[in-house]
């Protein structure tokens, strides 16, 4: 077993950092955004995932307070679309630096659709979108509590768009929406094949959630 610091990491052996790619799988953050001018922004976060069920919350982390995170503080709201093996490429596209105005969707060949609270439109093609209001933009800090470029986002789930073709017996067929997952470096993975593990009794609700 290999044992090392993480700043301390031989760069021989690890010339990529381990770490994103230990922490895995982790789900795809592709938020849409609309500034307080009408500039749309669409782009995909490594770092995202849900952190209550109620309220709901979801939350993205941005490495630089880059257009999504500077979008969302200014308005107030984001959208989270999920990103499947089918639009793989597609969210892959929307993570080009284009200038700020210049819009993903367009460069990615990707159609819009109106969200019903927010302001910032969904893609279209998506299976699945959550219409989310700020609740806290944190700037991350160090174990020495200096600050760094780092920057949570978390935002209240507001609206839920699900593509009904998705809905069996109640529960959304997850491996039939393909959705893809980050996995370090290049790498990505994708849920085509679920299995299922009988909780222990008083461990919660057996389907996932009340």
């Amino acid at each position: 077993m290999i044992f090392f610091e993480p700043h301390l990491r031989d760069r021989t052996m690890f010339p990529y950092d381990p770490f994103k790619a230990m922490v895995v799988p982790r789900p795809v953050g592709w938020i849409s955004t609309m500034g307080l001018n009408g500039e749309v922004n669409l782009a995909p976060y490594s770092f995202f995932n849900a952190f209550s069920g109620a309220p709901p919350l979801v939350g993205f982390s941005s490495e630089g307070f880059k257009d999504s995170a500077a979008l969302a503080e200014a308005s107030g709201e984001f959208v989270w679309n999920m990103a499947t093996y089918d639009l793989r490429m597609e969210m892959n596209a929307s993570s080009a630096p284009l200038p700020l105005g210049t819009s993903e969707f367009e460069h990615a060949g990707l159609e819009t659709a109106p969200s019903s609270i927010v302001k910032a439109p969904r893609v279209a093609a998506s299976p699945a979108s959550l219409e989310c209001k700020v609740t806290q933009v944190v700037r991350l800090l160090d174990m020495t509590g200096a600050q760094t470029d780092r920057y949570l986002v978390m935002g209240q789930v507001v609206g839920i768009h699900v593509d009904e073709r998705f809905l069996v017996n109640g529960m959304l067929d997850i491996a039939a929406m393909k959705p893809i997952a980050r996995c370090g470096y290049q790498d990505y993975a994708v849920v085509d094949k679920v299995f299922a593990v009988k909780r222990p009794a008083g461990a919660g609700n057996q389907a996932g959630g009340g």
